[in-house]
Formats: structure tokens, sequence, C-alpha cells
């Protein structure tokens, strides 16, 4: 009889690689390595992914799914900051995962649906259009983060893990409120229009260095 496919070998794949990157990053996370964390053969692995940056591919875009998934039914702004802190603390290693090299190809190149939720929330909140809510987006995603990676990096645990969710709620709050009363006002030089995130393959943030390129 014919051998029957394993409907849950691409998620153990995937599971695998997470566990292994979240242990030591890109050096743990070889085929063989994959292969046996999976409970399958490096043959396998290969017939499915090209190579390790298949793999790492394959898990930043189903993770982004899954973190757009926990937050998307969100109410409000705060809610949906609360259920994004909820998603990075119980899947820390796929969290990490997305995050590495965020802002270089290809991880650039690819939608980042979490964020545009975010920025389309703000225009709807603030009035206007999603694109000029990019940099208060970054601040906002800052300390989403920042605020996730120091509770599981620092092993945050009880009161002060409950302390430190809701601080960043508060703040997170406080800066969408203070946009919303003081305007467009910033510091520093108006947003290029060439620097586009988040939108796949319009993204740009190379734009400059490109054009130096090719002038010299």
């Amino acid at each position: 009889m014919p051998r029957q496919a394993d409907p849950e070998l691409e998620q153990r794949i995937l599971d695998a690689a997470c566990r292994l990157w979240g242990r030591g990053g890109e050096k743990a996370l070889t085929m063989r390595a994959v292969a046996k964390a999976a409970c399958t053969t490096t043959p396998t692995i290969y017939e499915r992914y090209r190579d390790r940056e298949d793999i790492l591919r394959a898990l930043r875009l189903k993770t982004r799914d899954e973190l757009f998934s926990a937050i998307r039914g969100s109410h409000t702004l705060r809610h949906a900051c609360e259920r994004y802190l909820q998603f990075a603390l119980r899947h820390p290693h796929a969290y990490g995962v997305l995050f590495d090299g965020v802002a270089r190809p290809p991880s650039l190149h690819e939608p980042w649906p979490s964020f545009n939720f975010f920025r389309n929330r703000l225009a709807e909140r603030l009035g206007g259009t999603p694109r000029e809510y990019t940099r208060l987006m970054l601040s906002l995603w800052s300390l989403m983060h920042g605020t996730a990676l120091l509770i599981i990096d620092g092993d945050f645990t009880g009161r002060l893990r409950t302390q430190m969710i809701h601080a960043c709620l508060d703040a997170f709050e406080a800066l969408v409120r203070e946009k919303g009363l003081i305007g467009r006002v910033r510091s520093g030089p108006a947003w290029p229009a060439g620097l586009v995130l988040g939108e796949g393959s319009d993204s740009k943030i190379f734009l400059r260095r490109r054009k130096r390129q090719r002038v010299n």
C-alpha cells in the first residue's frame, strides 16, 4: 500500500524550527536538526523547503497570520494592544523569529497585516489616512515589542509581569490620546515619501542607498 501523507507534518516541521531557533538562533536551525526534531528525515524536509531561509519564511508568514487573527477582532486599540502582548508572551519563540531582521528583505517586502491593522484603527479614531500614522505606529510598536521582549527575556512573572503589561497598556493609550490632542506635531524631518512600511512589495526603506549605488 502507498504511504499516506502525514497531515501534521508541516506543522511539526515549523514547530521544530521554532523551538530550535529559540534555543540557538540560526546556527541551531539546520535542515538535519529540523528533521530530527520533527521526527522525520532530511530528504523529507527538502521535499517541502529549499533551505533554512525557506523554512524561516514559512514560519514568519504563519506567525504573522496567527498574530493578525489574534488582534483582528479587537474592539478598541487598547484591546488590540493587550491581545498583541498576550500572543507574544504565549508564543515567544515564534514571535522572536517574526521580528528577526524584520526591516531587511525578504521580511521587509512581505505584508505586515498587524502593523496595518493598527494604522487603520488609528486613522479611524484620529482621522486622516493610515499612512499618516506610520511614525506614531513605530512608537506604539516599539512600546509593545519592548514590553514583550523585556517580559520574555527578563522572565517576569506574577505581579511584576501584570504591572508591566498594564504599564504598557496605559502608555499605549496615552500616546494615542496625546496624538489626537496635539495633532500631527513631530520633531525632526517630515516622513519621507519613499519610506513605506508594512505594504508588501511596495515597502521601501533602502531607497536612498540604492540611488547612491546607481549614481556610483
